[in-house]
């Protein structure tokens, strides 16, 4: 009974997804309220498109609690790398319980006073548009926009610090908490909504009543004063409604799938480009392969085949070790190691276990999950190392363990310093890079041994013809096979199956959205691999066939090929949609960028060459040859 009832909450789960509804995280429990009991409001950060710099909630002088103490809630190793910051706040609320208007931290006559640098410090994050992001009940809030227009309702992600008018800042200093809950039971109330509204409030508009305050219903808006200082009030009201909505789908707001026809143009786009690889495929395989290798298998005289162009003739040299076959074993270790952090993450995420309300589950799944496939990469970059009769496996050991993981380190550590430079909570504390670098040094790298220790023990790869002590000469080669225009034309189909959803992650990324997709990501990564591994084996059957028996590194490099369109579409994302114009946030993204870009030719990369590799094997496992008319090594 217990495997069907297993069985029975995944379908659930794919149902769900199938409806266009974001699920929440398995095995998490709703936290039920009382009528009056107080709910604890933090603070995550402040984000801005325009600078990419979060930063601590209390970066700027606002309302410190009561006690004076900020309790920072404790966080995983991805909220610390995404900078949130996770603080209490001086806001109190009840379950279900209205307030019409209350001083945040002040007393009647005692308003806050703010420097000249404290107001320049505001003004300044006003004017880059940073957005302040709070949670009750572990639920983001959310700023509801409605078009003048077209008059459709849209949900902003926090809420606006202030606003610029005539060249001057002004701040939102009043917050309206709008809440709302699920009556689950009689006496048990759960969370199920979190917006705010938010006003600017002239200090000199406030009247006070007793305990609370009110305003005009168009009070006029309080300036931040960088010539003197500023002189404010924080205040706030909260106004609890009731509602129909379960505590499962309060995200829905959040994560509903907006656009979902562009997504499932982005499948049927996907879907069209491998009919069109396969139609070439199956041309080559069942037509001119099938007919080459009968040819060559049914003539008993191997000298009168001499005189044949094609791949036929390199069967003596195709298996012939590549030139710095060590570098390309460690290449191809980290590039399985990519993929396999890339495919289980995917997959649980899809599974709804990686959702936004865990925060930071994302980033530190795949960092643990890319440190624990070291034991499986060095197996197989092993293997791979030993069949191309690699001696040194030690080194070669290092180099798969250090290669890819020292360049996304090393840049991030400079990257780090000019972040620390401007306080940002962005900044990873050296603590974390401590940690990071144990993960890497205790963990990471002993795997990559042991696998290693593993592989090189195992019998290399087997190949179907031996290889020629003396190697052939290549011939001349036409201009279109040259290596750089057939990355251009291998990565274009490739990258047309993915470029709906990068744009989707783009977004995620670099305007602070949400992102969860994962069903629609899954199959698009699907798509990817199967067009990737489709693509490699049609440009290195070319090659080939031009007598080129050099595909080791080509199959590779080519199939990495829509790399390139990707850091072209970076560049274009980056002048079309962001609006950077900072030196930092520029080298941020640039830097950022450009691991993605590596990361995803590593990815790419390594699909090809393995489906080029079985490809190979394949057809020449099929070819009948006099093994003994060769000399061989």
């Amino acid at each position: 009974m217990h495997n069907y009832h297993v069985i029975f909450q995944i379908f659930l789960l794919v149902f769900n997804f199938a409806c266009n509804h974001g699920f929440y995280v398995p095995g998490v429990a709703p936290v039920e309220y009382k009528k009056g009991q107080k709910i604890d409001v933090k603070a995550v950060k402040m984000t801005s498109i325009h600078t990419q710099l979060p930063y601590e909630y209390y970066s700027l002088p606002l309302c410190l609690p009561k006690n004076g103490t900020i309790i920072y809630k404790s966080e995983n190793l991805g909220e610390v790398l995404r900078g949130d910051r996770i603080v209490s706040t001086n806001y109190e609320i009840h379950m279900a319980e209205n307030i019409k208007c209350k001083l945040l931290c002040h007393k009647k006559n005692d308003p806050m006073n703010w420097n000249v640098e404290e107001s320049e410090t505001v003004a300044s994050r006003i004017e880059h548009e940073y957005f302040v992001h709070l949670l009750v009940d572990n639920l983001p809030v959310a700023t509801r926009i409605i078009n003048q227009e077209t008059s459709e309702k849209s949900i902003e992600q926090g809420y606006r610090l202030g606003f610029m008018s005539k060249g001057k800042a002004f701040i939102n200093n009043h917050l309206k908490l709008l809440l709302k809950y699920h009556k689950h039971s009689q006496d048990s109330y759960r969370v199920v909504g979190f917006e705010v509204e938010t006003h600017s409030v002239s200090k000199d508009d406030l009247i006070f009543l007793d305990d609370s305050c009110q305003f005009p219903l168009e009070p006029r808006p309080q300036l931040v004063n960088e010539d003197t200082g500023t002189k404010l009030y924080f205040t706030y009201s909260v106004e609890w409604g009731e509602s129909d909505i379960q505590w499962a789908s309060r995200w829905d707001i959040y994560l509903g799938m907006k656009d979902v026809q562009i997504h499932w143009f982005s499948i049927i786009n996907s879907i069209v480009v491998l009919f069109f690889l396969s139609g070439i495929l199956t041309t080559i395989m069942v037509r001119t392969l099938r007919r080459d290798i009968a040819k060559y298998n049914s003539d008993d005289d191997i000298e009168d085949l001499i005189e044949e162009t094609g791949w036929k003739l390199i069967y003596g040299d195709v298996f012939r070790p590549p030139p710095k076959r060590m570098l390309f074993a460690a290449v191809i270790g980290n590039g399985i190691q990519v993929f396999l952090m890339a495919l289980i993450t995917i997959f649980f995420a899809m599974l709804g276990m990686l959702s936004p309300a865990s925060r930071g589950a994302l980033m530190t799944s795949a960092i643990f999950l890319y440190v624990f496939m070291g034991l499986i990469a060095g197996y197989y970059s092993a293997r791979l190392y030993n069949t191309m009769r690699g001696k040194q496996w030690k080194q070669a050991a290092f180099l798969t363990a250090t290669l890819y993981p020292a360049i996304v380190f090393g840049k991030c550590f400079v990257l780090n310093f000019f972040i620390m430079g401007k306080h940002s909570s962005g900044a990873v504390p050296f603590s974390t890079m401590m940690a990071l670098l144990c993960l890497w040094f205790c963990i990471s790298l002993p795997l990559v041994y042991l696998g290693y220790y593993f592989g090189i023990r195992k019998q290399p790869f087997q190949h179907p013809v031996r290889t020629n002590f003396i190697p052939r000469k290549v011939p001349e080669q036409v201009w279109y096979r040259n290596v750089f225009v057939c990355t251009l034309v291998a990565g274009i189909l490739p990258f047309g199956a993915v470029f709906i959803e990068l744009f989707f992650i783009f977004s995620a990324l670099w305007e602070n959205q949400f992102y969860y997709l994962f069903g629609f990501l899954f199959l698009v990564f699907c798509i990817l691999v199967v067009s990737v591994s489709q693509i490699s084996i049609v440009m290195v059957y070319f090659q080939l066939c031009g007598e080129d028996y050099h595909w080791w590194w080509k199959s590779f490099i080519v199939s990495g090929g829509s790399a390139v369109y990707v850091l072209i579409y970076s560049i274009f994302y980056f002048f079309t949609k962001l609006e950077i114009t900072e030196f930092i946030p520029t080298l941020l993204y640039v830097g950022y960028t450009a691991l993605m870009v590596l990361t995803f030719w590593l990815l790419t990369g390594t699909i090809g060459f393995f489906a080029a590799y079985t490809f190979i094997r394949k057809i020449y496992g099929a070819v009948r040859i006099d093994l003994n008319s060769v000399k061989t090594l």
